[in-house]
């Protein structure tokens, strides 16, 4: 693409503007001034300043907020015929793609989008995703002792789906927890977690004995669910795409230092 157009094209500079900028020297591609506006870049591998501030293509992308109902399950379909995500969500969002899972029992907050790199950067990211739970019973001490300093579960299958491939399970220390409600018959509380693993809380507690009765996701990062009606969907809000667009763009400097250590070594 040509250096003119790839700032008019990112960037608030017009064609004519952007020329007036490069033939000044205000330009820099890979660090040295470049003052020909017909000359070659190619995106995301160029880095270009003007005046002193980088042009980056600006990715479009849509990211919706849906709060899952119970009973459906986080996928396109289910040979058992059982209800997913996609039966309630309109056409338009049909070939939009789940941050993660909502196991069939499990509600509240699911994120889906429609580009596939934000999507993996979402759920591979140690984001804080909260959680409001009911468990039957009471929340031990043992209980809290592992959300604070973590656990390895060598037999991880109860509160495991049964056709699960995972029998054991590194379970991270939870950013935080708090106990709303403390009783022998049952108990509510909210957990803050870096990941979600497959059924994580539900094997979890397990562990200890008790069943998880409810388990609903509030937020995830910067994004809450607030009072979004069940089986409903909403956009990003520009704040919420912000924090994202934040997010993205240290990923992938990130991403992109590690490849260059690498590449070093």
């Amino acid at each position: 693409m040509r250096l003119n157009k790839y700032i008019a094209h990112y960037s608030t500079y017009s064609r004519r503007e952007a020329d007036r900028a490069i033939q000044d020297g205000y330009v820099r591609v890979n660090g040295e001034i470049e003052e020909n506006p017909a000359t070659q870049v190619e995106e995301r591998v160029d880095i270009v300043y003007i005046s002193g501030k980088q042009v980056s293509p600006q990715e479009k992308y849509t990211v919706i907020v849906y709060n899952k109902p119970k009973g459906e399950l986080v996928t396109k379909s289910d040979p058992k015929g059982r209800k997913t995500i996609y039966d309630t969500l309109s056409k338009e969002f049909k070939h939009f793609i789940p941050v993660g899972r909502l196991d069939f029992a499990s509600e509240g907050l699911l994120l889906l989008t429609d580009a596939s790199h934000v999507a993996t950067s979402l759920m591979e990211s140690d984001l804080e995703r909260i959680y409001k739970l009911k468990i039957k019973g009471e929340v031990t001490p043992d209980m809290e002792d592992a959300m604070l300093n973590g656990i390895y579960l060598a037999d991880a299958t109860a509160g495991a789906h049964s056709h699960s491939k995972i029998t054991s399970m590194d379970i991270k220390p939870f950013i935080g927890y708090k106990v709303q409600k403390n009783r022998p018959d049952y108990s509510i509380l909210k957990v803050a977690l870096r990941e979600g693993q497959n059924r994580e809380l539900r094997r979890f507690f397990a562990h200890f004995g008790a069943e998880v009765a409810d388990l609903k996701r509030v937020s995830f990062a910067e994004i809450e669910l607030n009072n979004l009606p069940t089986g409903k969907t909403r956009y990003l809000t520009r704040s919420e795409y912000s924090a994202l667009y934040k997010f993205l763009k240290n990923e992938k400097k990130r991403v992109r230092d590690e490849q260059r250590n690498k590449d070093k070594e």
